[in-house]
């Protein structure tokens, strides 16, 4: 057999061989770094067998999937650990996840921070031990007689069986789980290990199960990677949006309302908008149509387009189906609505493109494990759009939109940050799905050929589709390393048949329009996390919520102060005054805490030249200046949207 390695070259092989033994052979120094392997596109054990023609790859901790075979084999440890440790406790999950891992545990209280320490250090243990990963496969019979004592692992083993799934499990000292793998060889290549905290999961993700102690942690080959990463981790800390926004006076929750439904204080609603007035001015340049729909519909127009099969359990739905004649819905997105404003009149190949823009308010029953500050919520406002085109306009059209999101991202300074999935629909799951794998493949075929002429750089994302459509997500990631969408460009030829959506051709026939979905900046509460995180919450000037501080030295100075801020108001910067009876420099250390871009001191020097005495956030004491010279300069840096 051959093997085709990963700089082209090959390897030849009489017999079957194990990915191991062939790691082996192409290099000792590889083979002591080996986490996984990866065999014509898939990741796979290094101990699998290999016995016909393949591509060849071994995968280091430098590799994301041999990062996540590392860390999965750390949960293993862990659980081990606290098997030692704990041996009453039930084991649930214990997954690689991105820059670490987790495990869920039964017990009947949570961990302590003295126990974590207690875990580590036996972790540690574990690690110096060596000992070997060993995997092997049961029946089902088999499995649920080996798992009798742990429930869920019986109903993980229920569920694989039911999809016909091989049923594997590892053992590494004392502890065997039910695993899918792949694992590292043994423990030892486990330098490093931190358990960063433990807290509250419910199984499956779901407040109708039980409550479980998840430990969440992090793992590298060499302590110094691991010191480096916690560096990391304690300067996310102080840019959490979650933590940043409550002190910078942005949001806030409350229980009486509920999880997932943020209240946007004065600070943060006018950041929301200035979004949203640079959003719809931007898109109203580039030929969008602003609707305003409403925020609830009859089941029938769900029902129509699929979301009533498709994502009625994420929808928060008003009445009973059974018992009441109508039955209502907040509305998932905007897309059905501007369907009917599209409808309103009968429509000609000459009316095409249209494009409908709206800052819609949207409502989603996210379960409440999957919520998080602004990132993640129940109701939220996006910057949504629909566009309808015939089959010539949609690579143009599909370029404008996207065009548009990139001009979104590079002005607020995120552009850096993002990636691009083409998120595809999985032929094995059609059920989740509308059209038909014909529909499917040449919607598909369509948005690859695009992508490709625009040379974009993606990944592919299978499963990761609309149900009614292909799309191209753009990725980033928080402070924390976890991944979201912020923007997304669909292509969708499916719904306007449905909904009977037509135009009328050149040639007189009725055809469907194609339908691009888009959003131009996406969410603007993730939008705002995002920034918080990214500015650590020093936003631009454009931007900052208060643009200006004035501060009168001594109470003497507070009217001239109130001159110079109707003078500011009258050019629409944005300022407050700090008129309190407090000591000056009291009063620049909380307007830099608060991360106000300038602040104006007036003292009595400044009263006599009718100057101010400019402080910047980023470079501190300016000197003194005419109050016409800084509204120039403030005024010249709100119109560029510079990044300072």
């Amino acid at each position: 057999m051959i093997i085709t390695l990963k700089d082209g070259s090959t390897k030849e092989y009489a017999q079957p061989m194990l990915a191991s033994d062939i790691t082996k052979d192409i290099s000792m120094g590889l083979y002591r770094n080996a986490c996984a392997v990866m065999i014509n596109g898939k990741v796979e054990d290094l101990r699998v067998t290999v016995d016909s023609d393949c591509d060849f790859a071994v995968l280091t901790f430098d590799d994301e999937q041999g990062q996540r075979a590392f860390n999965h084999t750390a949960s293993h440890i862990l659980a081990l650990a606290v098997k030692r440790l704990f041996p009453n406790v039930k084991f649930a999950i214990g997954p690689a996840i991105e820059n670490g891992f987790y495990y869920d545990f039964d017990c009947e209280k949570p961990f302590s921070p003295e126990d974590l320490t207690k875990l580590e250090a036996e972790m540690a243990k574990i690690a110096k031990e060596d000992l070997k990963l060993e995997r092997f496969t049961k029946s089902v019979e088999e499995a649920n007689e080996l798992m009798k004592d742990e429930p869920f692992k019986l109903e993980l083993i229920a569920e694989h069986s039911a999809k016909g799934e091989e049923i594997s499990f590892y053992t590494v000292g004392e502890f065997t789980d039910l695993c899918a793998g792949p694992h590292l060889v043994s423990t030892g290549a486990v330098k490093a290990v931190k358990l960063l905290s433990c807290t509250g999961a419910y199984w499956r993700g779901s407040e109708k199960n039980k409550m479980l102690n998840r430990i969440y942690g992090t793992a590298f080959p060499k302590k110094s990677m691991l010191e480096e990463h916690l560096e990391k981790l304690e300067e996310a800390k102080k840019r959490d949006h979650n933590k940043l926004g409550r002190e910078l006076q942005l949001f806030t929750t409350s229980d009486l309302i509920g999880q997932g439904l943020p209240i946007m204080l004065p600070y943060g609603a006018r950041v929301i908008q200035l979004l949203q007035r640079f959003v719809e001015d931007e898109e109203q340049k580039r030929g969008w149509q602003l609707t305003k729909t409403p925020f609830m519909a009859k089941s029938d127009l769900y029902k129509v387009s699929g979301h009533w099969d498709h994502y009625k359990d994420g929808m928060f739905v008003l009445g009973d189906e059974e018992a009441d004649d109508e039955v209502f819905a907040m509305r998932p997105m905007t897309c059905p609505f501007q369907y009917q404003a599209y409808l309103n009149r009968p429509r000609s190949y000459r009316d095409l493109p249209i494009r409908y823009n709206e800052t819609s308010t949207l409502f989603r029953n996210e379960a409440s494990g999957e919520m998080h500050g602004l990132i993640r919520v129940r109701q939220f406002t996006i910057s949504e759009g629909h566009l309808m085109c015939t089959p010539d306009q949609l690579e143009n059209e599909f370029k404008n939109c996207l065009e548009l999101a990139i001009y979104m991202l590079k002005t607020l300074g995120l552009y850096e940050d993002v990636s691009y999935r083409f998120s595809q629909w999985d032929p094995e799951d059609k059920e989740k799905y509308i059209g038909t794998a014909e529909q499917w493949e040449e919607a598909q075929s369509t948005m690859a050929k695009i992508l490709d002429h625009l040379n974009i750089p993606y990944s592919v994302g299978i499963g990761e589709a609309a149900f009614y459509g292909p799309k191209l997500d753009i990725q980033i990631k928080n402070v924390h390393g976890k991944e979201d969408t912020l923007i997304t460009i669909q292509i969708d030829q499916l719904l306007s048949e449905k909904f009977g959506m037509e135009y009328t051709d050149k040639d007189g026939s009725k055809k469907n329009p194609y339908i691009i979905h888009r959003t131009s900046l996406g969410c603007y509460e993730r939008t705002l996390a995002l920034l918080i995180e990214k500015y650590a919450g020093a936003f631009p000037l454009w931007l900052a919520p208060v643009q200006v501080k004035l501060l009168p030295i001594a109470d003497r100075h507070i009217d001239y102060l109130y001159d110079v801020k109707a003078k500011l108001e009258a050019k629409g910067i944005r300022c407050e005054i700090d008129d309190r009876s407090e000591k000056i420099g009291y009063k620049i250390r909380e307007a830099q805490l608060m991360k106000v871009p300038y602040m104006l001191v007036a003292g009595d020097k400044d009263i006599e030249n009718g100057t101010v005495s400019v402080r910047s956030r980023k470079d501190g004491d300016i000197g003194a200046s005419t109050l016409d010279e800084f509204i120039a300069k403030a005024m010249a840096e709100i119109e560029s949207k510079e990044i300072k």
